[in-house]
């Protein structure tokens, strides 16, 4: 300090010169470090090589391989592989078109949409649908792991990132299905944080599925093939150990999935193995068609059709109590027929019957057949129109729900549960011209399947007819009454 001032004891210091951090570093150890870094992009490079083979092995494989002919042995021997190989393909395809396909052509497609939709889409679309996250000025964006084509869907395999569900997938399902040119979107679960999405193109459930040949042969109750999924997989529906209610609006192909069961049951109820008791409050505008195939059979919703149903609640409990401490299953070999109640129109029963004291007593007596018939060996088949809870207020009890084409979105999960529409259910979406096309749900299976049943036509009514007309498959002289069946007496 000179006179309270400040005096800088040196003025002419100037800034300090900073040298980088690289310049202290020995020299041997730079060399190390750039050993180290050449060896590592080596790896890199290589990895991503070996990924761009794997995910596109036809477009890199084929021209390498061009090339390499064309080098090795000139132009002329590379054309006549070129056109041996696309005669080969074309005898392929006209020998085996489904094994073409699947190993050739859905391989050159997936390649194709991989390449030219999703990879270059990917990124913007991810960001646009808020499907990444922000945190600490790094972006977390789902990873697009694999992708297959099938022709009518694309399966396109995601990673999703860290703290994300598959219900914010599934709330923006339309808006990936338009980003991506697809019909429709869903959404499957496959692991933790792997997710799957379908871009569906095409419906191949479009025409309609003819009925096997009706012959003597062995009938799994566990699996009833009454049609087809939409992946090519025969429509297995489990009757033992299971309750069946179908919902559709008039003319989604309710009579479909009833006749399908029916025509695969033939065999066993020719053989005296299953037996079929059905109501039909129309009059028998419907199980009318093939009575033959009935045990018994009531068509209407009055006393009469109470009271079968109250039978048939009898002889559950019977056979319960005489199965005690013997088996928990019905087995073929009981001796007593597997039997299957089908009701057409269970509103009329339940809901619709005007005199209140019938209504409740088949209420009852059905919610008895349902909650106690797995064991003993009884099924019901309940057709309905509307699925409201004041309709069926017993819904839960049917363990396997077929939704055919509905009305509204709401019914969707009415019949099939709580957000199976927000997971690409959508009956209320099915077309009026593919009756028999529905989504099927089953308890303890989150995903649910879609599938079209047989085509059951007038023509196929009288061939189950006569194979059921000349067959003693109404006697039945081990049930619980003692009494024999309707052909029988």
């Amino acid at each position: 300090m000179s006179g309270g001032k400040w005096v800088d004891p040196a003025p002419f210091e100037g800034a300090r010169p900073r040298v980088p951090w690289w310049v202290l570093v020995p020299g041997r150890a730079k060399w190390i470090a750039a050993l180290v870094a050449l060896v590592w992009l080596a790896v890199v490079l290589a990895v991503r090589l070996v990924l761009v083979v794997v995910r596109y092995p036809v477009v890199v494989l084929v021209p390498v391989s061009a090339a390499w002919c064309w080098w090795r042995f000139g132009l002329s021997p590379l054309v006549l592989a070129l056109l041996s190989l696309v005669a080969a393909l074309i005898i392929w395809s006209g020998l085996d078109r489904t094994s073409f396909l699947r190993h050739c052509w859905y391989r050159l497609v997936t390649e194709w949409r991989r390449a030219t939709v999703y990879v270059p889409r990917w990124r913007t679309v991810m960001r646009l649908a808020d499907l990444t996250k922000l945190d600490r000025r790094k972006e977390y964006r789902p990873t697009l792991r694999r992708v297959r084509s099938e022709g009518w869907r694309d399966r396109v395999r995601v990673r999703m990132v860290p703290a994300q569900s598959p219900e914010v997938w599934e709330l923006r399902r339309d808006g990936l299905a338009h980003s991506f040119h697809a019909r429709s979107c869903r959404v499957r679960v496959l692991r933790p944080r792997v997710i799957e999405l379908d871009f569906i193109h095409r419906d191949p459930l479009a025409r309609p599925l003819p009925v096997s040949v009706l012959a003597d042969a062995e009938v799994d109750l566990k699996r009833v093939t009454v049609g087809r999924t939409e992946t090519g997989k025969p429509w297995r529906l489990r009757l033992l150990g299971s309750q069946l209610l179908v919902v559709g609006v008039p003319g989604a192909g309710k009579g479909s999935v009833l006749w399908s069961i029916v025509w695969q049951l033939a065999p066993a109820i020719r053989a005296g193995l299953v037996r079929l008791v059905g109501i039909d409050p129309k009059g028998g505008m419907e199980l009318g068609q093939c009575p033959d195939a009935f045990d018994r059979v009531v068509y209407d919703n009055g006393p009469e059709a109470v009271a079968l149903l109250e039978e048939i609640a009898a002889e559950v409990k019977e056979r319960a109590t005489r199965y005690r401490g013997v088996r928990r299953l019905w087995v073929r070999s009981s001796g007593e027929p597997f039997t299957v109640l089908v009701v057409d129109e269970l509103a009329d029963l339940i809901a619709y019957q005007p005199d209140k004291q019938l209504r409740e007593r088949a209420a009852r007596a059905i919610q008895t057949i349902t909650s106690q018939g797995r064991a003993p060996g009884y099924a019901v088949v309940g057709l309905v129109q509307d699925p409201r809870k004041e309709v069926v207020s017993f819904r839960h009890l049917f363990t396997t729900r077929v939704a055919l084409r509905l009305d509204e979105p709401q019914q969707v999960d009415m019949v099939l549960g709580d957000g199976v529409r927000q997971r690409g259910a959508a009956a209320h979406e099915i077309s009026e011209n593919t009756p028999g096309v529905a989504w099927i749900k089953q308890d303890g299976q989150r995903e649910p399947e879609r599938a079209r049943a047989f085509h059951v036509t007038d023509a196929d009514l009288v061939e189950l007819g006569a194979f059921l007309a000349d067959a003693t498959v109404h006697d039945f002289p081990t049930r619980p009454d003692g009494t024999e069946g309707r052909n029988a007496a």
